[in-house]
């Protein structure tokens, strides 16, 4: 019992240790880093990450020092190593929250080394798993059964089984899901983390728009299409955010304005340029990935960037640069890219455009041979836009054919979507087309700087309308373009695309439906063989000619079936509404009359007559018409405006009863939010107290020693917490009574056992004594004995030694020895003695002046203090002289005012004494003059039958009587005491 008392009393002791050594790790970050160094040497990152969590999450400390730039890079190797980027992320915010305003440079530190590091395991991961390596599994303990082990193993070989069946190389699959995948995630969390943290900190822009590059690099590298996606979205929020409360709009910037936007200082030229840069590697990056939704979306955000820009030079006061046209060159550049593998060759040509004319104008470097090239890519990206039916009707002349009767709201949709995106992408049109895009090229003379083989290419695909040779002529010019391509061509895949010899294919297909339109303007019917025929040299399957007629058709760019039964070729439709069948059935009406009238020719006469006789019936009834078409306009008018005012009664019915209803619904959500406002309330204050009384409970049933992590919410709330506090309150008191208890009985054996030991102890004692005794006497006298004989030993060496000595005349020489050792000893001594006294002297003459200069500054010091004692004595005598004066003056004061009041007391003495003698005088006789005389004085009897005054417990006695009364009879003042 004793030894457990003592172990519990040493783990709390233990416990107080451990919570004073926590409390001086909040207190001083540098033990806090030194004990988590501490932590990893013996392998228990764990603890030394939560140590680092807590330190850095304290509020105690909001002053940035160069130790916490050590804790957080220590804090987020942990979190990398333990793949912890929650953790990391919280840290992040901790960090940028303590340093964003007192150290910036070092937030930018401590991002790019966790940017760096994250990379860097991410490539190692990359590498150990395409070289086959796979994590190792835990080793099991010695106590550990062998069935974990056998469950493992199936686990294994199920995810074996599961994966040969989802990919070609499973084992391949499983390594990357155990290595590189979550080396992946953490580096996406970092990448959004980062993000977040600086979008709006115009100090560490750079750093902000370097990650979003490295990120945007990440996706296009592994392939990360989800994850791109989310970070263009979170890029697109970040710029609406600036937008929309960074200053656009404004000369200067008022950072507090907004939270959304802590830390920015408003747009800048460098700001703008940085957000152009980031938005040609997003769009890179999703042109490399596919994406052309995101891909035109970013188009979108560039758009707007410039919006904002443009709008910052409008402001006065501004001096904002336009975009570089270096900058704008790439944008266009890459617009290229982008639309050339959506397939989108209309706006491919209007960027290729767009890039030669900034390049012409603005590349003062620029070769010839660069200028061929480009002026090249221009002009073969106009000839691959396919043709659209308002181009072959602009070209021909008609606008009312088939095309203009079959114009659909999905045709609608697509112009307007083309104008947007014109719009968006700077064109000087609305409304682009190839035509459009043709004639800027012929105006611009950019065919001039074209090789002679792609003019005479122009022309065939332009001009030409002979379908026999035009595939002769072309052919040979395919090939060179094909030929040259190839001649400076690469051996990497990524720089084919941007050859020349990418658009033979497009050109091709453009050949074929030229081919195909100039056939259909000759022939009605021609047969596939001949075609394929006229088609062989190009190198073009049937199948794929078949493929671009039915897509120009579906356009209605063509109108063209194909007879496979009967091996042919049809141009034209047989529908009634196309244009050859619009105009049949008139034409042939007229034909007919024509050829009736020559066969059996009218009789003139008969003709002129009938005429005659119906246009005088119509002047006759003409007048009458007239009037009956007037009225009828008149009833026709009133009966519209009758409609127009019923429909006006209905809309207005219609819309007060809509105003009502709205109104009504209006107060019924207000009551219903306030009700569900007060509920929410309720609820919110209910589920605090039944959270605090949870605590409480917890607190207590940990206390008393029980589990409370199973425990549900049910059944903690079915604890009474007021039997349990006595519970609790019951268990310690026993506890301590048991302890008390233990304590005593330990107590109290510890005695007895002390007196017994003590006991059996004492004979043992004695007889150790005694046995001690006799062996020190033993070795004493041994002792004794052994040092008389060495003494004696010794002696008679020494008389052997002088003797010896004596024989060699020795002691002859000693006296004259010891004189001149003396001599020279005394000389010394006698000159020390001489530096001693002058030493003397000297330490004596300076105490004389130290204690002289003592003297002279006490004295002064005295003398000052003397002085200091004066002035405060006559400071006090004057202080206290006019205490004694102002004591007087209140004295005589309150002398003065005693007197007035005891002369005022005696003046109301007096009055009082007066009043009372003229009330005991007899009242005047009534009526004896003209005077007033009040009815208390008068000698008549009183209305309530006693006398009219007199003694004081009458009706005016001793509070004045009646209304007048106390006025004497020259009108003097009121003499009554009450108002005195």
């Amino acid at each position: 019992n004793a030894v457990g008392c003592i172990s519990s009393s040493t783990k709390n002791s233990r416990s107080f240790v451990a919570t004073m050594s926590y409390n001086s790790f909040l207190n001083k970050p540098e033990n806090a880093l030194r004990r988590a160094e501490e932590l990893l040497t013996i392998s228990q990152p764990s603890a030394a990450l939560a140590l680092l969590h807590e330190i850095l999450s304290s509020r105690r400390h909001k002053t940035w020092s160069p130790t916490y730039e050590k804790i957080i890079i220590l804090y987020l190797d942990l979190c990398l190593q333990l793949g912890r980027s929650r953790e990391a992320k919280d840290g992040l915010h901790q960090y940028r929250n303590l340093s964003q305003s007192q150290a910036p440079g070092s937030l930018e530190a401590v991002i790019r080394h966790l940017i760096e590091a994250s990379e860097k395991k991410c490539r190692e991961a990359k590498e150990a798993a395409d070289k086959g390596e796979l994590p190792k599994p835990e080793e099991k303990g010695e106590g550990e059964e062998a069935t974990g082990d056998d469950d493992d193993a199936d686990f294994y070989e199920g995810s074996h089984l599961l994966l040969s069946t989802m990919s070609t190389d499973p084992e391949k699959a499983q390594r990357d899901t155990a290595v590189l995948l979550p080396a992946l995630k953490f580096l996406w969390e970092v990448y959004r983390a980062v993000l977040d943290i600086l979008k709006s900190n115009s100090k560490l822009e750079r750093l902000y728009h370097g990650a979003a590059v490295a990120a945007l690099k990440f996706c296009g590298e592994y392939k990360r299409r989800v994850e791109f996606r989310r970070l263009c979205d979170m890029m697109r929020m970040h710029l609406g955010n600036l937008s929309k409360f960074g200053g656009v709009g404004t000369v200067t910037f008022d950072a507090g304005r907004n939270n959304k936007v802590r830390g920015w200082e408003g747009w800048t030229a460098e700001s703008i340029e940085l957000h152009l840069q980031t938005r040609f590697a997003q769009l890179e990056t999703a042109s490399a990935l596919r994406l052309y939704t995101e891909g035109f979306r970013t188009v979108e955000d560039i758009y707007n960037i410039l919006q904002i820009s443009r709008a910052r030079r409008k402001l006065p006061g501004v001096n904002s640069p336009p975009p570089k046209a270096k900058i704008m060159a790439a944008y266009y550049e890459k617009l290229t890219n982008l639309f050339w593998v959506s397939e989108n060759y209309l706006f491919h040509a209007f960027a290729w455009y767009k890039y030669y004319s900034l390049c012409k104008e603005y590349n003062r470097g620029m070769s010839d041979d660069m200028k061929k090239t480009q002026a090249s890519a221009v002009l073969l990206a106009a000839l691959c836009i396919p043709t659209t039916t308002s181009d072959i009707n602009k070209g021909t002349g008609n606008s009312l054919g088939r095309d203009a009767i079959q114009s659909t709201v999905e045709d609608d949709i697509a112009k307007e979507k083309m104008a947007r995106m014109a719009t968006l992408l700077g064109f000087h049109t609305r409304e682009p087309s190839r035509d459009a895009l043709l004639a800027e090229i012929r105006s611009r003379n950019i065919i001039d700087d074209v090789p002679d083989y792609l003019r005479d290419l122009y022309v065939i695909l332009e001009d030409s309308t002979d379908p026999l040779d035009m595939v002769e002529k072309a052919r040979p010019l395919l090939d060179t373009l094909r030929a040259e391509s190839a001649n400076t061509e690469s051996s990497d895949e990524d720089a084919e695309d941007n050859t020349l010899g990418r658009y033979v294919d497009p050109l091709t297909n453009m050949l074929i439906l030229k081919l195909i339109f100039n056939l259909s303007a000759a022939y009605h019917t021609i047969s596939l063989d001949h075609v394929k025929k006229l088609t062989s040299g190009l190198g073009v399957s049937f199948e794929q000619m078949e493929k671009s007629i039915i897509l120009s058709a579906q356009s209605r760019a063509l109108s063209v079936r194909i007879d496979h039964r009967a091996g042919c070729i049809r141009f034209g439709s047989a529908a009634l509404e196309s244009d050859e069948m619009r105009g049949q059935l008139s034409t042939l009406a007229k034909r007919l009359t024509t050829a009736c009238n020559i066969i059996s020719p009218p009789n003139v006469s008969s003709i002129s007559a009938e005429r005659a006789a119906l246009y005088a019936d119509v002047r006759s009834s003409i007048e009458s018409e007239h009037i009956n078409t007037l009225e009828r306009k008149v009833v026709i008018e009133k009966r519209k405006e009758e409609a127009e005012r019923l429909v006006q009664e209905r809309l207005r019915a219609e819309e007060a009863q809509r105003k009502a209803e709205e109104l009504a619904r209006k107060a019924e959500e207000d009551r219903r939010l306030a009700r569900e406002q007060k509920m929410r309330e309720k609820e919110k204050l209910q589920k605090i107290q039944d959270e605090m009384d949870a605590m409480e409970k917890k607190r207590y049933l940990t206390a008393m020693g029980r589990n409370v992590e199973n425990m549900t919410v049910e059944q903690l709330k079915e604890v009474d917490t007021a039997a349990l506090a006595k519970e609790h309150a019951d268990k310690a008191n026993k506890k301590k009574e048991e302890a008390e208890r233990k304590v005593k009985e330990a107590a109290r054996q510890l005695d007895y056992l002390v007196r017994a030991v003590r006991i059996e102890e004492l004979p043992r004692i004695k007889e150790a004594y005694d046995t001690k005794i006799e062996d020190d006497r033993t070795r004493y006298e041994q002792d004794v004995f052994e040092k008389a004989t060495r003494a004696k030993t010794q002696w008679e060496k020494d008389v052997e030694e002088k003797a010896s000595l004596r024989d060699c005349s020795v002691f002859n020489y000693t006296s004259e020895f010891k004189s001149t050792i003396m001599a020279a000893r005394t000389g010394v001594h006698e000159k020390l003695c001489r530096e001693e006294d002058e030493r003397a002297e000297l330490e004596a003459e300076k105490g004389k002046l130290s204690r002289a200069r003592k003297r002279k500054s006490d004295e002064a010091r005295r003398a000052e203090e003397a002085k200091i004692a004066a002035e405060k004595a006559e400071a006090d005598r004057k202080a206290e002289v006019e205490r004694q004066r102002k004591e007087e003056e209140r004295r005589q004061r309150q002398e003065e005012l005693e007197k007035k009041e005891r002369m005022r007391m005696e003046e109301q003495r007096e009055r009082e004494q007066r009043e009372r003698s003229e009330r005991s005088q007899p009242a005047p006789a009534a009526g004896g003059g003209n005077k007033y005389v009040p009815p208390s004085r008068r000698g008549g009897g009183s209305r309530w039958g006693g006398s009219g005054g007199g003694s004081s417990s009458d009706r005016g006695g001793g509070y004045g009587g009646g209304r007048y009364e106390g006025r004497d009879s020259a009108g003097s003042r009121p003499t009554n005491s009450r108002w005195s």
